[in-house]
C-alpha cells in the first residue's frame, strides 16, 4: 500500500490550483519570479513571459479557470471509494497525456527549439512557449503520473480486499 493515497495527493494539487489562482489574481509576478520556474525555464532556453509581470485579465481569466478545476477536484475526492477508483482512474491518463504534449509542445515548438527549428514565422500558439507554462505542465505532468501509479495499487488492494471478502463468506456457508 502506498504511504500516501492517491485521494490525497488529488487534495494537493487540488489545494496547489487554488493557490495557484490566488497568486494569478493578486500578483503574477510572484509566481514568475519562483527559484523553480527561473531554473527549469533557464535550463530548457525558455523565456519569462513579460505579460506575468503585472495583472491583467488574461491572468484573472486563467486564475478563474485554475480556482475552478482545483475546486472541482477537491469536492470530487469526497466520492465513495469504488468511484473515486473509476473516476479518477480515467481521469489521471488523459491528464498526464495532455500535460506531457502541452509540456513537450511548450519545448520543441519554440522559436529555435528542436522541431520548429530557425523559422521566423509567427504562430497563434508563440505565447505558450515559455517557463512558466512549461514548469506548470511539467509538475501536473508529474503529479498525474504520481496519482495514476498509486490508483493502480489501490485497484490491485481495493481488489485483493475483495477477494478475501468473498472467500470469508464463502467460508461461513
Amino acid at each position: 500500500m502506498a504511504i500516501i493515497t492517491s485521494t490525497g495527493i488529488v487534495r494537493a494539487v487540488s489545494l496547489f490550483h487554488i493557490s495557484l489562482s490566488y497568486f494569478l489574481i493578486t500578483s503574477p509576478s510572484t509566481i514568475a519570479n519562483q527559484s523553480l520556474i527561473f531554473i527549469l525555464g533557464a535550463s530548457m532556453q525558455l523565456p519569462t513571459p513579460p505579460s506575468l509581470l503585472s495583472t491583467s485579465p488574461s491572468t484573472a481569466f486563467a486564475a478563474i479557470i485554475i480556482a475552478l478545476i482545483g475546486l472541482i477536484d477537491f469536492t470530487a475526492c469526497s466520492l465513495p471509494e469504488e468511484i473515486a477508483s473509476i473516476f479518477w482512474g480515467s481521469q489521471a491518463p488523459i491528464r498526464c497525456a495532455f500535460f506531457f504534449a502541452l509540456t513537450g509542445y511548450a519545448y520543441a515548438f519554440k522559436p529555435e527549439g528542436p522541431i520548429r527549428g530557425a523559422s521566423k514565422k509567427e504562430s497563434p500558439w508563440d505565447d505558450l512557449h515559455n517557463s512558466v507554462v512549461f514548469t506548470w505542465s511539467f509538475l501536473e505532468m508529474i503529479c498525474w503520473f504520481w496519482i495514476f501509479i498509486t490508483l493502480r495499487e489501490e485497484r490491485r488492494d481495493l481488489m485483493l480486499r475483495k477477494a478475501e471478502k468473498k472467500r470469508a463468506e464463502e467460508n461461513m456457508m
